[in-house]
């Protein structure tokens, strides 16, 4: 299956991205790591590194898939192209294809978790709620099926929201918080 996660930056994709991966378990590949290793190369930052970045992350996340595993790709995915990159890529593979949405619709709270946030990414700049807020007025509309998931909302239990979402007739094996044990 192919799990791609979606929403602005701050909104807490990467949170609940990261339970996922940890409870499937299935590898999360992350745009922004690959961008800012392009920028460490010595790519110019004016070249369309983004777009380099999701073409990589697809490469990647084709190899999972390749090996019958799940993959989970952790994006904004705000522009109608990269919704069709990850469509092509799950007809290609024959895989399940299964969007996440992550918002906050606090605005006060993503933006104070926006400024507040310190990732390990080595030469990654956080946006900035300016940026976060012309991403938004441009985000694309949905026409895909998708889960969407409100992170006012404890991270535990859209956790446990998104596995029933990606569990429901679909036989994926995860692994249980409670006794560690592989089910179907």
């Amino acid at each position: 299956m192919l799990i791609v996660m979606s929403g602005l930056p701050g909104a807490g994709k990467s949170s609940v991205a990261q339970e996922l991966g940890r409870l499937l378990p299935a590898p999360v590949l992350s745009v922004d790591p690959v961008e800012a290793a392009m920028w460490r190369a010595g790519i110019d930052r004016d070249q369309p590194t983004g777009l380099a970045a999701y073409v990589v992350v697809e490469a990647l996340a084709s190899d999972v898939l390749a090996l019958g595993q799940t993959v989970i790709v952790d994006a904004v995915n705000d522009a109608h192209e990269a919704r069709e990159q990850w469509r092509g890529l799950a007809r290609r593979r024959s895989v399940a294809l299964r969007y996440i949405e992550v918002i906050c619709s606090d605005r006060v709270l993503h933006r104070r978790r926006l400024d507040g946030r310190q990732r390990d990414i080595d030469g990654f700049v956080e946006p900035t709620w300016a940026s976060v807020e012309a991403r938004r007025a441009n985000f694309y509309a949905w026409c895909e099926d998708r889960l969407v998931l409100d992170s006012i909302a404890p991270l535990t239990g859209n956790v446990q929201i998104a596995m029933a979402y990606l569990r429901a007739d679909r036989g994926i094996h995860y692994r249980s918080p409670r006794n560690d044990v592989g089910s179907r």
